[in-house]
């Protein structure tokens, strides 16, 4: 019977991938239907890798499948793709669980594993996920590749995970973007909620029964729930104990293990992803020691497994890894959700409510912890960062995921609840590490864009909350406590449940060793030989201060260039009045971006201001130093006389100035010297009293200086001391005024030779009688 199976499958397969280039989707999905429902788990299996295939598609990105990253709910396709995969009633799922019963094993290439992953299987030694354990399928001997053999669920899983990490061809030549309304983020949601629910169990497989569970080669004890994940060793590498549920086990546990494993592909593929000097960092001296003795263990079986050229050299990893901004929304959806599962734990006693107690902490801390670090170190700077930065204060701020309604505050007047002390202390370097690479982003980011002002505001508004920061320094304090009182526990690095446990639990006993659990948890993340640098310590107090001074140059700039864009709107109508444009002005500020005018300017100096004051909330002692800088800084401008040497016209605008006057003035000005230049020379030449009139009013006090010191004859009026028209001094505020009533009079007059003299030596003695009668006002405006 064989036989005719066999060949009745591979027609079946042959029908499927014919209809797939010819028929639409939805009908497509109708014969699908149907043949889940009425062919048995034994045809069903040899279509079942190529259906995943052609859904997600394929690990080498060539094949797209159904582009479920940029299909989005405006698609006539949408509800039939969310249909299709829906984790309670889809059809897929129900072939999942009719293969599951069957306990058909499915392939999977190391090859596309993360790579740490890899690397510890090239190694010889197994990862620290017990996901990966007791499915490695040696090759035949003169192969290179090995291979994991997965259940269905697992490979469905894997195959769903690695869909948003795969290069797609298509993607990448479409010219789309995705967002978080499309058919795979609705998914990872959907899956989410239904097999990590908040409210109530996971609901039963429809094909529950002995051969549903994962078989394990040595079944789970109650007695040690859980303990295979304490991720808190020095390294990635660390055996663990198999523990998957038993065919005995408790009916409610069978159901664990799809949640177990659904989180641990979520984990393993989106988070277990670093730098190759991150991985060499981790080799810490204790993980080579394992590797040795696994090594002498391996070396005395009578059959070894066949290694791949470069195995046991750190050379096997070299992972480029870089995360899309599509990777890290899905990984703080992921957070979010974790962190209202964990906070939903009842007092029951169930496997679920177990499972909540230590998800956060065990399956998720440490690799996110490398995930974001990387993310810190090598993501561009610009404002697509602001996803990575989300993600991160999405983590440590469990208690915005509680569910409890309370009245809403402003976050800086927000206290944070006492419960979440121990939180902060054992995610110490989530707060105080990533905080210290955030300020070295920061102080090489453009803040007059309003985007990056916002995220500078965004890590201090959480920062400044109530009893945050002292929870924080209260964490430093532990671990910086001696360690003569750790002799006599266990090995650093590795926490049981009642060590350990959940930072929630009502149950567990009070632990009051919590300097062996924070000193546990900064060695687990950094190594043994980590060089702590305190989060209110001298250095980084240096660093805020740099970061400090940024913000205030930054703001001073945005402000200058904001009223910048105010003029220019304003002269755009001002200036039409006399035939001008306005278009030298636009290029002033010419390296400004489109988006750093207006109202965006208006908003980073918002932003700065905030971010400023949040900063000298969370370190106290800045606010005297800020203001000691301050006093130093007027200090020093009044104790040196620093002049202007350049052209007066173009010197930089003063405080008490009107500063559209001097602009406008200026444009004005230079209109009148362009066209009465050369009367104005003529007249600074006469010997009278006239021409003596004119040079006293029209040249520069140097150039008068000059001309009284030498005969006329051998004057040359070039260059800066050529006579010419200054209105500077009279944009202020005061001016406008008796301004309009010059030009009012200098209309009246007609442009003939004479009268331009005139009009000349009216625009002068009226100068020179504003300066004489509100000179020194205007200086002190």
């Amino acid at each position: 019977m064989a036989a005719p199976t066999l060949q009745q499958s591979s027609f079946l397969l042959a029908n499927l991938k014919a209809d797939a280039t010819t028929k639409p989707l939805h009908q497509r999905c109708q014969d699908l239907v149907k043949i889940i429902d009425d062919y048995p788990a034994k045809e069903l299996h040899s279509i079942f890798p190529w259906l995943v295939e052609s859904v997600f598609g394929s690990l080498d990105g060539i094949i797209a499948g159904w582009n479920l990253r940029l299909l989005h709910s405006r698609s006539n396709e949408y509800n039939i793709v969310m249909d299709f995969l829906n984790p309670r009633y889809g059809p897929m799922m129900k072939l999942v669980y009719k293969l599951q019963a069957e306990e058909y094993k499915y392939e999977i290439p190391v090859n596309y594993l993360p790579g740490p992953v890899k690397a510890c299987i090239q190694e010889g030694v197994l990862p620290d996920c017990p996901l990966f354990h007791n499915k490695l399928q040696f090759p035949l001997s003169g192969l290179l590749t090995l291979n994991l053999a997965l259940n269905p669920f697992e490979f469905f899983m894997f195959n769903f995970a690695y869909c948003l990490i795969t290069p797609k061809v298509s993607l990448s030549k479409s010219g789309l973007f995705y967002s978080t309304d499309s058919a795979y983020f609705v998914l990872v949601d959907t899956y989410l909620k239904y097999f990590l629910p908040s409210e109530g169990s996971v609901p039963p497989s429809p094909f529950s029964d002995s051969r549903g569970s994962v078989t394990a080669p040595s079944p789970r004890s109650s007695s040690v729930s859980f303990a295979g994940y304490g991720v808190h060793s020095p390294s990635l590498l660390k055996h663990h104990i198999f523990h998957q549920p038993s065919v005995n086990a408790d009916p409610a546990a069978q159901e664990i293990w799809r949640s177990e494993t659904l989180l641990q592909m979520f984990v393993e593929v989106w988070l277990h992803h670093y730098s190759l000097e991150m991985y060499q960092k981790l080799q810490s001296p204790q993980v080579k020691l394992a590797l040795l003795q696994y090594r002498l263990s391996m070396s005395s079986m009578p059959c070894q497994p066949h290694a791949p050229p470069g195995s046991g050299t750190l050379h096997t990893y070299q992972e480029p890894f870089t995360p899309t901004e599509e990777h890290v929304l899905v990984v703080r959806l992921l957070v979010k959700h974790l962190h209202a599962f964990s906070n939903s734990l009842k007092p029951e006693q169930l496997p679920l409510e177990e499972f909540k107690r230590v998800v956060v902490q065990r399956f998720v801390q440490q690799k996110l912890y490398l995930f974001l670090q990387h993310c810190f170190s090598h993501w561009p700077l610009d404002a697509s960062f602001r996803a990575v930065l989300e993600t991160w204060l999405s983590y440590i701020q469990p208690w915005r995921y509680t569910g409890e309604k309370t009245n809403p505050q402003p976050d800086q007047n927000r206290t944070v609840p006492d419960k979440w002390e121990s939180f902060v202390q054992e995610n110490l370097l989530m707060y105080t590490k990533l905080f210290q690479v955030f300020l070295n982003r920061a102080v090489r980011t453009d803040l007059v864009n309003a985007k990056n002002a916002l995220m500078v505001f965004r890590v201090a508004k959480v920062f400044a909350q109530p009893n945050l920061s002292e929870m924080i320094q209260k964490g430093e304090q532990l671990f910086l406590e001696p360690e003569h009182v750790l002799h006599h526990r266990q090995p650093r690095g590795y926490l049981t449940p009642s060590q350990g446990g959940s930072y929630l639990s009502s149950r567990q006993k009070v632990v009051t060793d919590m300097v062996f659990r924070v000193k546990s948890h900064v060695y687990a993340l950094e190594g043994q030989d980590c060089q702590y640098k305190q989060m209110f310590g001298t250095e980084l107090r240096g660093a805020v201060m740099k970061l400090i001074q940024i913000i205030a140059q930054a703001r001073q700039t945005a402000k200058r260039i904001s009223d910048h864009s105010n003029e220019v709107a304003a002269n755009s109508s001002f200036l039409s009045w006399f035939g001008l444009g306005s278009s030298d002005l636009n290029n002033t500020f010419s390296g400004a971006e489109p988006e750093d005018s207006g109202e965006c300017l208006k908003k980073t100096h918002e932003f700065l201001d905030r971010a400023l004051e949040n900063l000298c909330q969370i370190f106290k002692v800045l606010t005297l130093h800020f203001f000691v800088l301050r006093q130093v800084s007027i200090q020093i401008n009044e104790l040196f006389d620093i002049q202007y040497q350049g052209d007066p016209e173009l010197q930089p605008i003063r405080s008490y100035e009107n500063a559209l006057l001097v602009r406008l003035l200026y444009r004005l000005s230079s209109l009148l010297n362009d066209r009465f230049g050369a009367h104005m020379n003529a007249l600074c030449s006469r010997p009278d009293f006239l021409g003596r009139l004119g040079r006293h009013y029209l040249t520069d006090p140097d150039s008068t200086t000059r001309l009284k010191h030498s005969p006329i004859s051998r004057r040359t009026l070039d260059g800066n001391r050529q006579p010419r028209l200054s209105l500077r001094p009279l944009a202020s505020y005061r001016t406008i005024l008796l301004l309009l009533l010059f030009y009012m009079f200098g209309a009246l007059l007609s442009f003939g030779p004479v009268s331009s003299t005139l009009l000349i030596l009216t625009g002068g003695f009226l100068y020179g009688l504003l300066m004489t009668l509100f000179g020194d006002k205007l200086k002190t405006h």
